[in-house]
């Protein structure tokens, strides 16, 4: 793991929102507006563009946590602008801030962690995880 960036430095995505992100569940729409789920996830690939240049070719990027705080609404066909800052590297784990904006206008803030390991440790993490479920569903 390499780690070229410091404290504050930013990233940028932009993307419009389509109409399979909108509020919907099982039940059925609730709202025609960006999803604070699919917001969630935008916001992490945003965050994640840090972990892409800082991790080597035997590691891999993995998720600790997610807070998203959904100001106000985007509508279908809106530019949503995010800009991500690094906060901090805790040893493996990068934390991340963000911001998404509608013009002018804040629709959502947050933070997200993300710890770079050796993707064989990912590997049987998940190996690990499967494990534990089969003994379950014995």
């Amino acid at each position: 793991m390499k780690n070229p960036f410091n404290s504050g430095d930013k990233k940028q995505y932009i993307k419009v929102v389509s109409p399979d992100e909108k509020a919907e569940f099982e039940t059925g729409t609730v709202h025609e507006v960006y999803s604070t789920f699919s917001l969630a996830k935008d916001a992490e690939w945003t965050t994640r563009q840090f972990v892409l240049e800082m991790k080597d070719e035997d590691e891999e990027g993995i998720g600790t946590f997610i807070e998203v705080n959904h100001h106000a609404p985007a509508l279908i066909g809106s530019e949503v602008c995010f800009i991500s800052y690094i906060e901090e590297v805790n040893g493996h784990e990068v934390v991340c801030s963000f911001e998404a904006k509608v013009g002018e206008r804040l629709i959502a803030s947050g933070r997200t962690g993300q710890k770079i390991l050796k993707r064989e440790k990912v590997i049987r993490l998940f190996e690990a995880a499967g494990k534990e479920n089969e003994t379950q569903s014995d």
